[in-house]
């Protein structure tokens, strides 16, 4: 396992705002919509404005609890109308403090160089895009599905893909674990992020010869949102991009 601590920001002419606004806005959601009414009323919240495939596919509010094949009863709630409009909330929303704070601590080390290239209207627009793709690539993975997901994963797993191709060599401080003990090392970009995609792949990969989720991950949403951050690097990024530095 490799944990980002930071990176190199060399050259970074900008103060990354739209990061801060995002990083701001899942941390309100968490702790004043899902957190602070923890019990029915965050559980409500919870479900009904997280993306829910069959939903999305079918143009149907369920509000009904759904008992997934072999599996347990899914809550549903009523959501947003329409009810397309989850795709949006989901992104804001998570699971749990080590899901919110995993999200953000890459959001807050990979973000910002993005940002700085991008410009903060086109990093923004960016950012939505790709959790929008995310979310498409979980929905067309199983569309009829009574699951629920949510998580900025997918919008930053676009994040993470543009930094790949645009600061491959960057210096990413990262925490490694030796047995009971763990290290901190500098690595290139490319092996910190490259590693990271492999696991989505090799996850997603396990997951679909069980049949299973692979323990609650969207790992679909995660290799969506990763792509769709590839591509659109090259649409969104300034040419005068600056070096990047080895480890």
């Amino acid at each position: 396992m490799l944990l980002p601590i930071g990176d190199d920001n060399q050259g970074r002419n900008s103060t990354p705002f739209v990061v801060y606004i995002i990083v701001a806005i899942n941390v309100f959601v968490f702790l004043v919509l899902q957190q602070a009414t923890a019990g029915e009323a965050g559980a409500e919240f919870t479900y009904a404005y997280s993306v829910v495939p069959y939903e999305i596919t079918h143009n149907v509010d369920l509000v009904a609890p759904v008992r997934v094949p072999g599996g347990p009863v899914i809550p549903q709630f009523p959501g947003p109308s329409p009810i397309w409009l989850t795709i949006f909330s989901s992104m804001f929303m998570h699971g749990g403090w080590m899901h919110i704070l995993g999200n953000m601590l890459y959001l807050w080390i990979f973000g910002d160089n993005i940002e700085d290239n991008f410009g903060h209207a086109k990093f923004a627009i960016f950012y939505i895009v790709c959790g929008v793709a995310a979310s498409f690539a979980q929905i067309f993975g199983d569309p009829n599905s009574p699951i629920p997901s949510l998580g900025a994963s997918g919008a930053i797993a676009g994040v993470l893909g543009a930094y790949l191709i645009m600061f491959p060599k960057n210096r990413v401080r990262t925490l490694l674990p030796l047995g009971f003990l763990w290290t901190t090392i500098e690595l290139p970009a490319v092996v910190v992020l490259g590693f990271w995609i492999v696991i989505q792949i090799f996850s997603q990969y396990t997951a679909s010869i069980g049949h299973t989720r692979g323990g609650g991950v969207a790992y679909l949403a995660h290799i969506g949102g990763f792509a769709c951050g590839l591509v659109l690097c090259f649409l969104f990024r300034r040419r005068n991009t600056r070096p990047s530095y080895y480890a």
